[in-house]
């Protein structure tokens, strides 16, 4: 599922791509009702956690969008591009109002026009996002000292903060020396604060980069003269799906285990403060 980052980046070029534009809008696969939308010109998107939302101009409602486990929103130079697959919606705007351009979502989980009570209704579900400069760590701490859930499980918990997927968990607690089974209520609002810090600075550099990169400089591959690292989801990482190869920091054997139905990664020599 995409993290955060990746609804940020995606808010931020269709932004760029479509704001002020009037657009085309159709389903081609008949699911989404993309002809409310045809013909009107498109506001600013934005990202809460992983919810994406497409405002447009002279209406009061907007576009929810979650991508879900498999959904992907491409945007592509050009328009008259053969439909390719299950495309939930295609958008297009042609060269009367700038570069022409088109967007298909194909695959999300939710693609729906919301009221801005029901928005609101969505955002009160979610907690902080790090990405959002109104995003108050205080609100989710409060949450995260009274729970005597694993922290590893209350940072994937989108309603104490939204945004944070499997792999920045599994990095921000590596980067922290944290135990993953450490209860919430254990640690200490200084520990709470240094993870919230640096999952803001973290997810900044995925919206710039458009892929999750997590390790310090003296741990990147030129450094340590090893070869960059090879995955579908890009970037140098600790542990993340590094199960059963050596810590680059102590060379400990990567562990996993299933822990509330997500593969967690930790590294049991380096992870071991609790709180």
């Amino acid at each position: 599922m995409p993290e955060g980052h990746t609804l940020h980046r995606l808010a931020r070029d269709l932004t760029e791509a479509f704001a002020g534009r009037r657009v085309c809008s159709l389903s081609p696969q008949g699911r989404f009702a993309a002809q409310r939308i045809d013909g009107r010109r498109l506001g600013p998107s934005r990202a809460w956690g992983k919810h994406l939302f497409v405002s447009v101009e002279d209406v009061p409602w907007s576009v929810h969008v979650h991508l879900g486990l498999y959904g992907s929103f491409r945007i592509a130079p050009g328009t008259g591009h053969p439909v390719a697959g299950q495309v939930r919606w295609r958008l297009t705007a042609s060269a009367r109002s700038g570069p022409p351009v088109t967007a298909d979502l194909r695959g999300p989980t939710i693609c729906e026009i919301l009221m801005p009570p029901q928005v609101a209704a969505v955002l009160g579900r979610l907690g902080p996002d790090p990405l959002r400069a109104d995003a108050d760590p205080d609100r989710a701490w409060q949450r995260v000292r009274r729970s005597q859930r694993p922290v590893a499980v209350l940072l994937l918990d989108q309603a104490v903060l939204a945004g944070v997927g499997n792999v920045y968990r599994a990095e921000v607690l590596f980067r922290h020396g944290i135990d993953p089974m450490t209860p919430g209520s254990a640690l200490d609002r200084d520990t709470w604060q240094a993870i919230w810090d640096d999952l803001v600075a973290l997810m900044a550099v995925g919206v710039e980069r458009n892929r999750i990169d997590t390790v310090r400089p003296e741990h990147e591959p030129e450094a340590m003269g090893r070869p960059p690292r090879v995955d579908d989801h890009g970037g140098e990482v600790y542990v993340y799906r590094r199960d059963q190869m050596p810590c680059w920091v102590c060379g400990t054997q990567v562990a996993t285990r299933d822990l509330a139905g997500r593969r967690l990664f930790w590294c049991p020599a380096c992870q071991n403060v609790r709180g």
